[in-house]
This record gives structure tokens, sequence and C-alpha cells, in this order.
């Protein structure tokens, strides 16, 4: 069984290192991109997602992660005024990890194994090799900026926000450094996520991209919103974001996954939590073939795409509603947001659900 996975993105390397594991040849063609970008992103994953990333695709060593125990919610109209947060006495609420560093670790343990082989495209006539290749079972796309995606999957419901989201991570004395903070500003929300006690990723998405920001202006927006002793920032990494769902999940032997599937907001860092579920249920179908010594075939899409389809969309809907919800409720100067949020957190049924969502998706 061979199957050809392309994109040299996270996504292509945690699908390629769960498909190697049931001992499936995985051929990996990616592109040469500048990875810049990776050294100032993080990643943020659930407790169920960590566990399934544990278990089932690599093993993270816990001083390479860093734990959660409490959220908090603020609007700028309330600066000092916490309007929701979230909190599991004795628990973690999600964990916390450097991009670059879990790119790392998949790419060094695949290049070791003998069933896995990367290959690079040199140019776009290489994708017509590529699906020429009779040699592939299978035929996963990773990227959403390649030629299969434009050619194959361009049927999709797009809406582009206008807007960039700025990140960079800084060092800063050393604190007690456990709760996330999310803050609705006029110019956009801003988290600051703890990956340590002494560093602290940030993620600003930018309402009015025609009002473009410079690196110094995000740096003191950081110190505006947060009194931390920075030490000093990394680069400034800057990204344009969009909503992007396909109407069509495959396209004959081939599939969209990840970007390629959904691109959502960042700002409740569900991006690649969304991913990490399509792996666990397009691993769950193959594996469930194997067992019942049935063909890995293209029919495995149609089972892929009828269990994750609608759920990915409702999913990556909300997402969307959430933060149209914020900025409405802030360019009309109303307290809707407010109300409702301070509601949620004081309910505990509501309060419970909304954690739950975060961490299994709508599989709850």
């Amino acid at each position: 069984m061979n199957i050809c996975l392309i994109g040299g993105n996270l996504t292509a390397l945690a699908l390629a290192k769960s498909l190697i594991n049931k001992k499936i040849k995985v051929f990996l063609h990616y592109e040469a991109r500048k990875k810049s970008l990776l050294q100032s992103r993080t990643i943020g994953i659930s407790k169920n997602n960590l566990n399934f990333l544990n278990k089932k695709i690599i093993k993270i060593k816990n001083n390479m992660i860093w734990d959660i125990e409490k959220i908090e919610i603020y609007n700028e109209k309330m600066k000092n005024e916490m309007i929701l947060d979230f909190e599991e006495k004795g628990n973690k609420l999600f964990s916390i990890f450097k991009n670059n560093m879990i790119y790392k670790i998949l790419d060094e343990d695949l290049n070791k194994n003998k069933l896995y082989k990367k290959i690079l495209i040199k140019n776009n006539n290489f994708y017509k090799k590529i699906l020429k290749d009779k040699n592939y079972d299978l035929i996963i796309n990773c990227d959403d900026k390649n030629n299969i995606s434009k050619s194959f999957f361009y049927k999709r419901i797009n809406k582009n926000y206008n807007s960039y989201a700025y990140t960079t991570i800084i060092k800063h004395k050393r604190i007690i450094n456990k709760k996330a903070v999310q803050i609705f500003t006029k110019k956009g929300p801003i988290a600051f996520l703890p990956i340590s006690s002494s560093e602290t990723s940030i993620v600003f998405s930018k309402v009015n991209e025609k009002e473009s920001m410079s690196s110094n202006e995000i740096k003191n927006l950081i110190k505006e919103y947060k009194n931390y002793k920075i030490k000093n920032f990394s680069k400034v990494g800057k990204f344009p974001l969009n909503f992007s769902a396909p109407r069509n999940y495959y396209y004959k032997n081939i599939l969209a996954f990840g970007d390629a599937l959904h691109k959502i907001h960042p700002l409740a860092g569900q991006g690649f939590n969304m991913t990490l579920r399509d792996i666990r249920i397009l691993s769950e179908i193959i594996q469930s073939r194997i067992e019942l010594g049935l063909e890995l075939n293209q029919s495995i899409y149609k089972d892929f795409e009828n269990k994750t389809k609608h759920l990915n969309f409702i999913f990556s809907s909300g997402v969307d509603f959430i933060y149209e919800f914020f900025m409405f409720d802030s360019k009309y100067k109303n307290n809707f947001s407010n109300k409702l949020l301070k509601y949620i957190g004081k309910n505990k049924f509501l309060n419970q659900l909304a954690l739950k969502f975060a961490n299994r998706g709508l599989i709850i």
C-alpha cells in the first residue's frame, strides 16, 4: 500500500507518521518554502487531542509542552473586568508548544523510517507526474496553495477577513505563567499564550489591515495590554486571515486535508485541533478496513467526508460567528457580548459545555 501526501507542513508530517505507524508506505511531496513564520508560531492542543497525539502519532516529552490551567477573556470596553473564565480545579485545560519544535520532532523521526520518502516538487509540471503515477493507491493533498487545490478544489465557501494575524514570542521576567488571556480590543482580538514561566506567545488579529502595523507598533500594543517585564521579542510574523471550506472533500483518488479542508480564524486556537480530529477519524476508518482485510481505496474518502464534513463546517462556522459577534458588538458599542459571556460563565452547565466543545469539538 503506497500513499502519496502533498505538502511540507505540520499537517502532512503528522498524517504521515499516523499512516506509517500502520505500516503503510508514505511518499511525501513538498515544495521548498520559507519556514521563517514557524519561529514565532505556537500551537495550543486540547487534552483530548494531546492524548491522541502521544498515543497514536508521536510521544511529546513533557518538558516540550506547557500546560494552561486557566483562560480569562476581557473586552476592552471593560478592560479591568473579566467577562468570562474557564478553569477546572487541578486539571489543565490545554497545552502549548512551539510550532517549529514539533515540526522538527516529526521530521527527524520520519526521516529515520524506511517506509517514508520525501520528494521535492521542483516545478508545477511535477504535479502532473504525481497524478499519473500508478504506484500511488491514494493521494492526500495537505496544501491549500498548490496546483492540486486550484485545479480540483476551487469550489469553496470563502470569506476574507481583510485582516492579518501578527505573531511573536516575548521573553520576560520569570512569573507564574499558567493563565491564557484573550482581550477583544477595538483594533482586534489579542491573545497571550504562556509557553514557559519566562516566555509568552502573542497572537494579534487586526480588524482592518488597510491600516497596516509595524513591528514596533505591535510591540507597543503588547506592552499596553499586559504588564510584562519584557527582555526581548522574537521576529514578528504576519499571515492573512480567511475562512474557507471546500464543497467536496475529494476528487477521484485525491483527498483534501488540513488547511485544504478548513481554514478558520485563530481567535479560538482550534485550527490544528480540527486537523488532529480529522487524522483520528481517517485513521480509524483505515484501521477498520485493515482489520477486516478490505482494500484501502478511494471509497475511504466517502466514509471520511460523511463522518466529518458536517461537523467541521458547523465547528468552523461557530468560530466565525464568535469573531463576528464580538466585532459587531464592538462596532456598535453594545454590551451584548459582556452580558452573554457573563451568563455562560456563571452557568455551570454552559461553562462545562464550552470546555467540552473546545476539547473534543462537536463529538462531546
